[in-house]
């Protein structure tokens, strides 16, 4: 099931405000530039942010999203239909010969389980062309960022158009490595408070190329995130 963050009616439409001007997105449109993909499927692409920026390339783009909330978000900013947009997650996908897929914002952190990044990765396999990219991003174990947030608690507060001011909390709830858990807490100015619990799984660079090979990708490039150096990797694998 998809995190609150993401799924609940208040809180999908507020994503784009608190994640912030997203710069990374550019680095994954270089990188489509870079491997000439002009067909290309956007993984948990949320309220649609980058599938829309590859939409204005002139790009062919599939965007794959479980939290109907997001998708809901995505489609009211594509009102010329721009981008095909799916309901669902990466184990059934529609046939699309891919020339890239991504997966953005570390979503290939939110697989758990050792049987969910495997179907995951079968399901990208299959909507990749023969010679198409697999590219995500994923944390670095090592820079142990779940210590930066637990350090971090702060709130914020945002006037976000349509909901006035809006107070955002973060916690970690819990470290149990390889998972590490945190809350976020958003208080509404009408006084409703919706909190979102999410884990991720910290997975070495060891254990995701391993897995990519068993599962018919070729790891081409592991490179650094040009806007986050020494934090997170940025696996670059094709299909075999």
């Amino acid at each position: 099931m998809p995190d609150a963050i993401f799924a609940h009616t208040r809180l999908a439409p507020i994503y784009d405000a608190f994640d912030g001007s997203r710069e990374d997105l550019k680095h994954y449109i270089d990188i489509a530039d870079e491997l000439d993909a002009q067909r290309v499927l956007d993984i948990g692409c949320g309220t649609g942010c980058f599938a829309l920026l590859l939409a204005e390339t002139g790009r062919t783009v599939l965007g794959v999203e479980p939290a109907a909330a997001s998708l809901e978000v995505a489609r009211a900013k594509d009102p010329e239909g721009r981008v095909s947009w799916v309901h669902g997650d990466a184990t059934a996908l529609p046939p699309f010969a891919a020339d890239l897929a991504t997966m953005t914002a570390n979503v290939a952190d939110v697989f758990l389980s050792d049987d969910d990044w495997s179907a995951t990765l079968r399901g990208v396999h299959s909507a990749l062309r023969p010679g198409g990219y697999l590219v995500f991003e994923s944390r670095r174990p090592e820079r142990r960022a779940w210590e930066d947030w637990a350090a971090d608690t702060a709130p914020t507060v945002l006037d976000v158009p349509g909901f006035g001011p809006v107070e955002q909390r973060r916690e970690v709830t819990d470290v149990s490595l390889p998972l590490v858990s945190f809350r976020y807490t958003y208080r509404f100015a009408d006084g409703e408070v919706v909190a979102s619990d999410s884990t991720l799984r910290f997975r070495t660079r060891e254990e995701q190329e391993s897995a990519l090979t068993a599962f018919g990708y070729r790891v081409r490039e592991v490179r650094d995130a040009p806007d986050r150096p020494g934090r997170e990797f940025v696996f670059m694998a094709s299909r075999d």
